[in-house]
């Protein structure tokens, strides 16, 4: 038969690399909610309309990219390719945005993301994604919020030497339209330039010829018109407001004119954290405002703003960086060994040591085997100790210790003693 592999682009996340991804996602976690944001969760596989309305019709994640498909009662349904979406339907469906006791709302959310592409290092087909989002404010100090406290990851991951955080208006739908309409004008005069998914794109969505990586047409949008000359006076005061609450605080920024999101939603102030160490996939966390998306869902008009930070990304940088803390990855701290006969001794002593300290990462040998064998997998184990229980011990009720990353001599203390030399060593 033909070995069984996982799906292209779905990839395995194996037990030596688990500790690494939960000290990412308890750190953001932790991170989040001492910011005032709440867990909300929400199904992976949601109606393709949703999509299809939210995030447009005419963008490559629609066209593309998604995971469609018809279920039992004949109805598109879709594997959900990005959060925001999902929040903004959940949020209405449940009524957490119209309670006049309650008009705000700080969210965070965390799973698997699903798109068709091109399987490559930092881009997979499900990739995982924190999103955060803020639901009825209005004004560019709760944006700042968002940036100041991405800032702090970066800082508490070691890594905000490495990322640049950019910035862009996209204004409102109106001044995006005069922007699109003279885009679409320069470029047609130059079609036969550009290459051929911006083409394709020219009439559909020409604000996403910009993420273009084609040398050619890059250098033929240099002249392109620049949106930030059809902005507004209410739009110029909001990113004006947005910068100098940054400056105030110390925030660097740099200025991309060229900066766009793949998702229509968006509006007014946008921002990317890119880094430079990473190669072609050198987004880490994006996001911006979406003032629209609830009403064009259905619901009230509500200001929204938030972002998505991708794992896998951030995993290879801190991975990159080299500051991935060594002591995740200690499996255990003590690791017992006992003979046959004394199995249920050790048994009834690893249960109270459980009790007595339990935060300790503790194994206790199973599936027999010689003494020798026994110590090979506590020593491969990378436990601190190991604990030993052979006869004389549990006559004497005691038990031997051997300290497995020191060179020091093994000893025996009584059972009752036990506790206190973990304390001291663990």
């Amino acid at each position: 038969m033909k070995k069984l592999q996982a799906i292209r682009g779905m990839n395995d996340l194996l037990p030596d690399e688990a500790p690494l991804w939960q000290y990412l996602e308890n750190t953001i976690a932790e991170l989040l909610s001492s910011y005032g944001y709440r867990e909300i969760r929400f199904p992976i596989m949601e109606q393709t309309q949703l999509f299809q309305r939210g995030i447009g019709d005419v963008t490559d994640i629609v066209e593309k990219e998604m995971y469609t498909f018809e279920d039992r009662n004949g109805e598109s349904v879709t594997l959900r390719p990005e959060g925001t979406a999902s929040c903004v339907r959940a949020c209405d469906e449940h009524n957490l945005l119209y309670d006049r006791a309650v008009l705000t709302q700080k969210l965070w959310y965390y799973g698997p993301m699903f798109r068709y592409e091109k399987p490559q290092k930092g881009r997979l087909r499900q990739f995982h994604q924190f999103g955060v989002e803020a639901f009825g404010y209005a004004g560019p100090d709760i944006d700042v919020e968002l940036l100041l406290m991405t800032a702090r990851l970066w800082q508490l991951l070691g890594v905000a030497d490495a990322v640049e955080l950019q910035l862009n208006c996209l204004g409102n739908a109106a001044e995006r339209q005069q922007h699109r309409e003279a885009l679409i004008a320069f470029l047609e005069k130059s079609q036969d330039q550009l290459d051929e998914d911006s083409r394709r794109r020219l009439h559909k969505n020409p604000l996403r010829i910009f993420d273009s990586k084609v040398e050619s047409t890059q250098a033929l949008l240099r002249d392109a018109p620049d949106l930030s000359a059809y902005l507004g006076a209410e739009s110029r005061a909001h990113f004006d407001a947005l910068r100098s609450l940054l400056d105030g605080v110390g925030l660097k920024y740099t200025l991309n004119p060229r900066l766009v999101r793949g998702l229509d939603y968006y509006n007014l102030n946008v921002f990317e954290w890119v880094t430079d160490k990473l190669g072609a996939q050198g987004t880490v966390c994006a996001g911006g405002r979406y003032d629209g998306l609830v009403e064009q869902l259905g619901g009230q008009r509500t200001p929204a703003v938030g972002f998505g930070l991708g794992v896998e990304r951030l995993a290879l940088l801190v991975q990159e960086l080299n500051v991935v803390p060594g002591e995740i990855f200690q499996a255990l701290d003590v690791y017992v060994i006992a003979e046959q006969n004394e199995y249920s001794a050790a048994l009834q002593l690893v249960e109270r040591l459980r009790d007595e300290l339990p935060y300790l990462r503790m194994q206790l040998h199973s599936g027999g085997g010689s003494f020798r064998s026994q110590m090979k997998k506590a020593d491969k184990s990378g436990a601190s100790l190991a604990l030993i229980l052979g006869e004389d011990e549990c006559r004497n009720s005691e038990v031997s210790v051997k300290f497995l990353r020191e060179q020091r001599d093994q000893l025996t203390v009584k059972q009752e003693q036990i506790q206190q030399l973990i304390q001291q060593e663990c």
